[in-house]
């Protein structure tokens, strides 16, 4: 898995990758979410997204999340 965000760089991701949405307070949890589309142009947010606890929602990522990039024959399963 690749992780890949640089300040400026707009964010892209693929259905089936993770997104991690980092805590902002020290011994907070980052949240977590599968991507299961893409509602952006080549890969650029809004996303709707599968969290973890099941909850799915339509989501814009800020500075404080990163993508986890998946392998392309993980996607089509």
């Amino acid at each position: 898995m690749e992780s890949t965000r640089r300040e400026g760089d707009t964010m892209r991701a693929s259905e089936g990758d993770r997104l991690i949405v980092h805590g902002h307070h020290v011994g907070e949890a980052a949240r977590r979410a599968e991507i299961l589309e893409v509602h952006g142009r080549d890969g650029e947010p809004p996303y709707l997204v599968r969290w973890d606890d099941g909850h799915e929602s339509t989501f814009f990522p800020s500075s404080d999340s990163t993508i986890e990039h998946q392998p392309a024959e993980w996607a089509k399963r």
